[in-house]
């Protein structure tokens, strides 16, 4: 008990707050007469994150990445969110009214009172919880007084070999360089004493996390795993890096930094070189969040205030350690007991039954559902187009690239093996845009093609094209569509759904996208897809209107939607519109949501789940019940009024009545959830689904591997 008592005086650091912890929950003052505010829903997600690690059914070491998603989370909202916020708050009152619906700096108030909140509970479950879990199963994060002689030495060695290279220490009115903090970086903040003139002084020191891995294993007895926070093993080793000085204070800060890129909408110009500036610049951005150890002194709070020229609304009171998401680096040195059970990536018997991945496409569309299904079958698409001596062309668009990517050195291949390959390279990706613009360049070093962004639109689709010749000498298109990127990693992480066909009029369409995207050439028409800046919101209201129609005239009027994200004004009032004419809509929606369900006489028609669970649902799926004849489109875009009308998207219709019927199966086992699923209140709160006694369990995700595996069986 000694060691659990003495780690969390540790952690208590991460959260001393003078007032009792009650279950979060949102005023029906933050509601508007129709909307509820994006961040303030954003934030419900992110809650309902920290809750999967407080679940008994998640395995132990599955919880610690839960703490760890909801740290990253977190970061980043404060990055880009709330740094937007900030901007907008030095606008004057006049551009303020004309372009916000709303106070900035009453919602950012109203923020960081949530997020407080929020971590009470998360150091609460952290300390509490996971840690005295992780220690009954043998793993220890040690403090440094409880370090015996072997470890001590151990951390020395360590410090003296593999850390201190990294080391820049820095004492303001001593150093001739600016004193800079890199956003998102890990330092110390020190009030030192001069050992021969006795002067005061302040300094920060780098915390390295991002050269030398966040724990350090100790040696340990055989039946015990101790690590060490580098931190703490800086801490002890203080007196290398400031021989003169005796250390007073020494306390963990972090800056993060305003990451939004905001390229601005111009229509000239190299965007390219646009893109390299703003990444440099990003550790130049204005602070949005200045994190700092709630034990650190007054002096020494109030001289980083100065020297950092920060402003009292950009200090956030934190704990001893900053950055948790770095838990994802702790090694589970006890195995599998405490991870989910392995799923083993499921294999496609209808593609396997052919030698080529082309003929399964001529035979039938065929559909994949990542990452119950192996991406393995996404790879051989694009091997086969490398080497397939018929296939001519391949068009391909990036957003979001793996760094490691398989996919790309297929298309390096193709190029190789003289096939003309043409890539569209989206470089405003938000923090993928030094990746991106990397294999850019490879890809063109092999004679691939490269079309960068378009300034002032971005490119979300995730679609691909090969062209290739058929025995009668014609050209057929053969299409990927995806709700998700062509990126392996994420793959195996994300809940999303791939097309593969050669239906004439889609591959058409795609084909006349590619040319706009390439050559800006005017695409005509859309009949089969939706396309953002071109049918996308039409398609989509005019199809709402006839379930209303339907409606009005007795007959059964139906839609499922399931988004990331639901914020776009003109879709939630015309989902209204369909709610007060008597049309049931039920949606699923991950993270942001702005529609407020069941008020009556605006929305008592609308549900509205959240599932949150060991993948990320990814997906976007839209089914029209359309008195019987079901429409079902799936697709990148969600409705916000970024994807609707700032970007290119595409929405592709599953014409095949076999796939539509498995993904509707799909879609209700999602609606039956209720172990993952909590379903959203008035006020966008997470409301848990009641049980009842000898009442089944449903877990969609694992239900949907489940029945997926029951449809390869049956061939």
């Amino acid at each position: 008990m000694f060691i659990i008592n003495r780690l969390f005086d540790k952690f208590t650091h991460n959260i001393i707050i003078p007032y009792h912890l009650e279950e979060q929950t949102l005023d029906t003052t933050e509601v508007t007469n129709k909307y509820f505010d994006r961040d303030l829903s954003w934030l419900t997600f992110n809650y309902r994150v920290l809750k999967e690690a407080q679940s008994n059914d998640v395995p132990l070491f599955e919880r610690l990445k839960f703490l760890a998603i909801y740290s990253s989370n977190q970061d980043e909202f404060f990055r880009v969110r709330v740094a937007n916020l900030r901007n907008y708050i030095k606008l004057d009152k006049k551009k303020i009214n004309k372009a916000l619906e709303y106070d900035p700096k009453a919602l950012l108030t109203n923020i960081h009172a949530r997020v407080q909140d929020q971590m009470i509970e998360f150091g609460e479950t952290l300390r509490k919880k996971v840690l005295v879990e992780l220690e009954k199963n043998g793993v220890f994060i040690l403090a440094p007084e409880l370090l015996n002689e072997d470890q001590k030495a151990a951390c020395l060695y360590f410090f003296k070999t593999k850390v201190l290279s990294f080391l820049q220490p820095y004492i303001f009115g001593y150093s001739s360089r600016e004193p800079f903090l890199n956003n998102r970086e890990l330092y110390f903040a020190l009030r030192i004493q001069n050992k021969f003139s006795g002067n005061i002084d302040f300094a920060y020191l780098n915390i390295p996390s991002n050269r030398v891995a966040r724990f350090f294993q100790l040696p340990s007895p055989n039946v015990q795993f101790h690590y060490m926070f580098l931190d703490d093993i800086i801490r002890m080793n203080l007196d290398f890096v400031f021989p003169d000085y005796d250390i007073l204070e020494c306390q963990s800060i972090k800056m993060n930094k305003d990451a939004d890129l905001n390229i601005e909408d111009e229509f000239s110009g190299d965007l390219v070189e646009k893109i390299q500036k703003q990444i440099e610049r990003r550790n130049v951005g204005v602070p949005a969040r200045f994190l700092y150890d709630t034990t650190t002194s007054a002096d020494l709070l109030s001289y980083l205030k100065s020297a950092f020229d920060l402003m009292d609304e950009d200090l956030v009171p934190g704990g001893h350690y900053h950055s948790l998401f770095d838990f994802f680096q702790l090694p589970n040195p006890i195995g599998k007991s405490i991870e989910f059970e392995p799923m083993t990536p499921l294999r496609n018997v209808r593609i396997d039954r052919h030698r080529s991945i082309f003929s399964a496409i001529d035979e039938k569309d065929q559909m994949l559902h990542f990452p119950y299904h192996t991406y393995n079958y996404i790879l051989q698409f694009f091997n086969q187009a490398a080497i397939d001596p018929h296939v001519s062309e391949l068009k391909v668009t990036f957003y979001r690239m793996a760094s490691d990517s398989l996919i790309g050195n297929a298309l390096m291949s193709a190029a190789k093996n003289e096939k003309k390959v043409t890539v569209f390279m989206e470089l405003k990706a938000r923090f993928d845009e030094e990746n991106n613009l990397r294999w850019a360049e490879r890809m063109q070093k092999a004679g691939v093609k490269i079309i960068y962004s378009i300034p002032g639109l971005k490119v979300h689709a995730k679609v691909a094209l090969v062209k290739k010749k058929t025995e009668t000498g014609m050209i057929k298109n053969y299409c990927f569509f995806g709700t998700g990127n062509l990126n392996e990693k994420t793959a195996s992480m994300y809940a999303d759904h791939g097309l593969l066909t050669c239906d004439k009029e889609m591959g058409e369409e795609l084909d006349d996208l590619f040319k706009y995207l390439y050559k800006r050439k005017d695409p005509g028409a859309f009949k089969s897809l939706l396309v953002s800046q071109f049918n996308i919101i039409d398609g989509f209201v005019s199809r709402i209107d006839r379930e209303i129609a339907n409606a009005r005239q007795g007959k059964e009027a139906y839609i499922i939607i399931k988004l990331n994200n639901l914020e776009e004004k003109g879709m939630i009032d015309k989902l209204y519109e369909a709610s007060r004419a008597g049309v049931k809509i039920d949606m699923i929606i991950r993270s942001i949501c702005c529609l407020i369900p069941g008020v009556p006489g605006m929305s008592e028609n609308i549900t509205i789940r959240r599932i949150v669970g060991r993948f990320l649902e990814h997906g976007r799926i839209i089914w029209f019940h359309n008195d019987g004849k079901d429409e079902l489109f799936m697709g990148s875009a969600d409705w916000m009024k970024r994807n609707l009308k700032g970007r290119i998207e595409v929405k592709f219709p599953i014409k095949d009545k076999e796939l539509r019927n498995q993904v509707k199966e799909l879609l209700r086992v999602q609606l039956k959830d209720n172990t993952k699923a909590v379903m959203l209140d008035q006020n966008i709160n997470n409301i848990p689904i009641k049980v009842k006694q000898g009442q089944r369990l449903y877990n969609a995700q694992m239900d949907t591997y489940s029945i997926i595996k029951r449809w390869e069986d049956m061939g």
